[in-house]
């Protein structure tokens, strides 16, 4: 138990009973009028013989992890052990009272009857103390039951994350090396140019690598470079649209999640096109969102329906960093054109 724990149990402790023990001096002195030096002496054995059976009852339950059952099974346990450290504290403050000469009344009444009333009144003590001392850990037992479920789902979102991190990074770089391998034996030249700029888009992409989000802007560049290196491919095939208010440009979103859609934006669209077509990245607002459309040409057939890795990491990444707030969603639009929409809502402290 930490020192702070131990430290204030002991003051609940020991004010308690000096409480319990001053209000039954005072109830003496207001009906009888007979407080004298043997009755305090008596009380404060029982206020000592409270706080010795208390404290051996505590270590007891401790040890017998009653706190941890359900209360329809500990109440019962916890009621019995009152009434057996009850008859306890009486037994020994029976025997001390006697021997220190301090029981007033031990003439008048035989010992079973003054043991009936010690363990009475030790009973009128022990069980609102049972009542606090079991409500308070319950209480507290929720609390850090609540605490370490909070801590175990964002362990599992932090895991969930990484997993797939682990798994958008190389996807993305085996995307890449094939545009690259493709340029080898072509153009040995531009092969070299696409080294170049896959190496600033590694770079770019292990520095947000433990990070949740990044801004729209870096997110960005990073895309850019992207696709000036798939350009390098396609040539005239790629042509590329940007509208983006500049407002937009400090917004959050999770890295790799622009590359990822524009990447398969290409893969499934654009290089499936006989001439090519048109990759146009949208940023604005909209309502209270940051609204991100990339439409592409092509169509949204059974490889590009949702289910590719690429578009079920950009769910489940939405999900965990923004909530149920967040949005996603692809269709297909008239004119041969797909359209994925990404919907984050706006921090609004930021």
């Amino acid at each position: 138990m930490p020192k702070n724990s131990s430290r204030y149990y002991w003051w609940c402790q020991i004010s308690g009973w000096t409480v319990a023990i001053l209000m039954l001096i005072l109830l003496q002195f207001i009906y009888n009028q007979n407080v004298n030096a043997d009755f305090i002496g008596y009380q404060v054995l029982t206020l000592v013989c409270g706080l010795l059976a208390t404290h051996l009852y505590r270590e007891f339950i401790k040890r017998s992890n009653w706190l941890l059952l359900p209360i329809e099974k500990a109440f019962p346990k916890l009621l019995l052990g009152i009434i057996v450290v009850s008859v306890f504290a009486g037994l020994i403050r029976i025997g001390i009272a006697d021997r220190l000469d301090l029981a007033t009344n031990r003439k008048k009444l035989d010992f079973p009857t003054r043991l009936f009333f010690v363990t009475l009144q030790y009973l009128f003590l022990l069980v609102p103390w049972i009542l606090i001392y079991y409500f308070y850990h319950y209480i507290e037992k929720s609390r850090r039951q609540q605490v370490d479920t909070l801590k175990l789902e964002a362990l599992v979102k932090e895991l969930e994350l990484k997993t797939i991190k682990s798994h958008i990074n190389p996807h993305f770089i085996f995307n890449s090396l094939n545009s690259i391998r493709a340029l080898i034996d072509e153009n040995p030249n531009r092969a070299r140019t696409a080294i170049t700029e896959l190496s600033n888009i590694l770079r770019s992409s292990m520095q947000t690598e433990k990070q949740e989000t990044v801004s729209f802007e870096k997110e960005l560049n990073i895309v850019k470079d992207y696709l000036a290196l798939e350009h390098i491919r396609f040539e005239d095939r790629l042509r590329v649209e940007y509208e983006i208010d500049a407002d937009t440009l400090n917004q959050p979103i999770p890295p790799m999640m622009l590359q990822t859609l524009v990447e398969n934006a290409i893969k499934h669209g654009i290089s499936k096109q006989l001439n090519g077509g048109i990759v146009k990245i949208i940023s604005d607002f909209k309502d209270n969102y940051h609204e991100l459309v990339i439409r592409n040409t092509g169509r949204l057939n059974g490889s590009f329906n949702g289910d590719g890795f690429g578009l079920v990491s950009t769910k489940n990444r939405l999900q965990l960093l923004f909530g149920q707030k967040a949005n996603f969603d692809i269709r297909e639009l008239k004119g041969e054109t797909v359209e994925a929409t990404v919907l984050i809502p706006i921090d609004p402290a930021k």
